[in-house]
Order: C-alpha cells, then sequence, then structure tokens
C-alpha cells in the first residue's frame, strides 16, 4: 500500500507542533533512552564521568538540542515520510547519510538500539503533541522512522565494508 497522505500530514502537522518546543522535547527523547536503556549512557562521551542526571546535565541538554535542530533528526523523519509516499523509498542525502553512518559506527550503535530510540521518539511525540496523538499518527511516525534507520544501517554496512 505504501506510505499515504494522510500519513504524511500527520507526521508534518505533529512535527509542526514539536518544533515549537524542542529545548524540553528534545531533552525528554534523551532521558527516555537512557530510562529504556540505562546501559546506553557510556555510548554519549559526555554522560561516561557524570553521576549527574541526565535532565540536568547541561552537555545532555546541548546535545539532545543539536540533534533535534541542527541533525535535524524530526525533520529527517517528516522527510522521509514525504519521500515514502512520493517515491515508495528513503533516500538520504549521501553526505548527511555518510556522517550519521559514521558516528553511530563510531559509536558502537548496533540494531537494538534503532529500537530504543524508537520507542523514545515515539514516545517523546505522543507526550509533546498531547491529545492530537492517535495510532495513525504513532504508526506513520513510525514507518517513516524505520525508512531513515534502514538507510543510516545500510550506510553503517558500507562504512564497515560489508
Amino acid at each position: 500500500m505504501g506510505f499515504t497522505e494522510n500519513q504524511e500530514v500527520l507526521v508534518k502537522e505533529s512535527w509542526d507542533i514539536l518544533k515549537l518546543n524542542i529545548p524540553e522535547l528534545s531533552l525528554r527523547f534523551f532521558a527516555t533512552i537512557l530510562e529504556i536503556a540505562p546501559a546506553a549512557r557510556p555510548m554519549f562521551s559526555f554522560l561516561r564521568d557524570s553521576d549527574e542526571i541526565p535532565q540536568n546535565n547541561p552537555k545532555l541538554k546541548a546535545h539532545a538540542v543539536k540533534v533535534f535542530k541542527m541533525v535535524r533528526l524530526g525533520m529527517a523523519i517528516r522527510d522521509s515520510a514525504v519521500q515514502l509516499r512520493e517515491k515508495r523509498e528513503v533516500t538520504v542525502a549521501h553526505t548527511t547519510s555518510k556522517y550519521l553512518g559514521s558516528v553511530h559506527l563510531k559509536n558502537g550503535v548496533i540494531d537494538p538500539h534503532f529500537e530504543v530510540v524508537k520507542e523514545a521518539l515515539l514516545r517523546t511525540i505522543k507526550e509533546g503533541v498531547g491529545k492530537k496523538w492517535s495510532e495513525d499518527m504513532g504508526s506513520a511516525w513510525s514507518e517513516a522512522y524505520d525508512q531513515l534507520a534502514a538507510a543510516i544501517k545500510a550506510e553503517m554496512k558500507e562504512d564497515k565494508g560489508c
């Protein structure tokens, strides 16, 4: 069936709501990752030598906003949604996928980590959009994220020489 126009609209509309509160939601996203997978803490260099509660860590705050704004995780997923509907596949700009693949590979990211991020992302979106949340919205974000994750994983495999 493919990614529908309605799914694209759900992702775009919810992103418009989320981007109004990027500092808080981006920090919530990373805190949720650490709630789900506390063992992921050492993967973040700025958390390795800190006993501070993640929400109070200024380096985590800066990283969280950078990921959401500069790397544009939400925008990348939103763009994935558009591509899915228009082209039935996600193609990430070569420089972006190269960068994301190499960063994730360097930090030891493996397939199960993508599922943790997906769960944290969906929880954050649900919290961020409040009453506008629906199962259809969750499915749309899930599909768009899965396709973006597949593109990043493909780049990671290429970087490893697989």
